[in-house]
């Protein structure tokens, strides 16, 4: 036999389950967040690569403020005088962790920025140029049909239609 539920109690369980979900799902951030934390932590000290550069405390300190300010018109120099270095220490360090300059991973990590929000948002092209820290929506669009093989408004385009094909 069912057991009636109090009056006071209808719809609690609605509303218990609600609040499980939002705790179950920070829940689940904090523990992907202690678990990349404690696998950066555990790399062995000659490695290499994003992660290890996240862990070097300069190289780290880069990173953040470019992911942080993609559209500051950062140059090697600023970017240097932000974390404390010499400009030819920072591009040595930064080639060493990320096998590249930090001003070309600058370059790539706008383009990925804009990709996202030309799949994500509806401004136009020269909207996302500037939000990603290009000058001219021209040199926005050289750079990235080089990045990605097509201009941006048809990438936008072919985004497009592989998303409502897949519907």
């Amino acid at each position: 036999m069912a057991r009636k539920l109090d009056p006071i109690f209808r719809g609690q369980r609605e509303r218990i389950q609600c609040g499980s979900e939002l705790v179950l799902a920070k829940l689940s951030e904090v523990l992907f967040v202690e678990t990349l934390r404690r696998y950066i932590n555990a790399l062995p000290p000659d490695q290499i690569g994003w992660l290890a550069g996240v862990r070097d405390p300069v190289i780290g300190q880069a990173l953040a403020l470019m992911h942080k300010e993609p559209a500051d018109p950062w140059t090697i120099s600023s970017l240097a005088r932000r974390v404390g270095l010499s400009r030819t220490t920072l591009a040595e360090r930064f080639r060493h962790f990320l096998e590249d300059s930090p001003m070309a991973y600058l370059a790539r990590w706008r383009l990925r920025l804009g990709a996202v929000m030309l799949q994500t948002t509806e401004d136009g092209i020269a909207q996302v140029a500037a939000a990603v820290g290009y000058g001219s929506e021209a040199a926005f669009n050289r750079a990235f049909k080089r990045e990605f093989a097509c201009p941006p408004a048809q990438f936008r385009r072919n985004r497009k239609a592989s998303r409502a094909a897949s519907r």
